[in-house]
């Protein structure tokens, strides 16, 4: 072997080792912060043209992350067969450090896992329909539900039915959350 091939064979090794240390890194990616830019991945329209909270999901396949209009569309996504799986983060407005409900903000994002969820209050999101209002602490989630109606629920606990296009409480289609794993 001349020194040249080796040298060529030392690059290549410090190459790949380089790729697998980004393949490996298992942390949550930043959530985005929310901009006049940001358009719903269902219905194509600008977010801060809707009252609510809204949600974005960060995938592995995609630089962006794909924007919802309000939180019951975020979640939808993720039930959806034919959306994709390699979900890295699911972000949602911390709706107890909103401006108002016409104002949820621009970077109060938290974890959807461990979000506090107000289900079948009087809110609407922001296209008109049955909304998950989340909350980053209990209490929070506690005193909405008590102001407006609802019950408060984590993630996992959010019927597939309410979320796709059934209000009926603990609708009679029920969807896994478990093939959705973020990578």
């Amino acid at each position: 072997m001349t020194r040249r091939s080796v040298g060529a064979m030392i690059v290549a090794a410090l190459l790949l080792v380089g790729c697998n240390r980004d393949a490996g890194n298992t942390s949550m990616p930043a959530p985005f912060p929310l901009t006049r830019d940001a358009m719903g991945v269902f219905c194509g329209m600008n977010l801060m043209e809707h009252p609510g909270p809204k949600g974005q999901i960060i995938t592995a396949g995609r630089i962006d992350p794909f924007w919802f209009t309000s939180v019951r569309d975020t979640v939808a996504f993720t039930l959806m067969p034919d959306q994709p799986r390699d979900i890295r983060a699911i972000y949602v407005s911390d709706m107890g450090h909103a401006a108002s409900w016409d104002d949820p903000g621009a970077t109060n994002w938290i974890d959807a896992r461990k979000a506090f969820f107000v289900i079948q209050s009087h809110k609407q999101g922001g296209m008109g329909a049955a909304e998950a209002v989340p909350f980053g602490n209990r209490s929070a989630a506690d005193g909405f539900a008590a102001d407006n109606g609802g019950r408060v629920v984590t993630l996992a606990e959010i019927p597939g039915a309410y979320v796709l296009g059934s209000d009926t409480v603990g609708g009679s289609v029920e969807h896994d959350r478990g093939d959705v794993r973020l990578n």
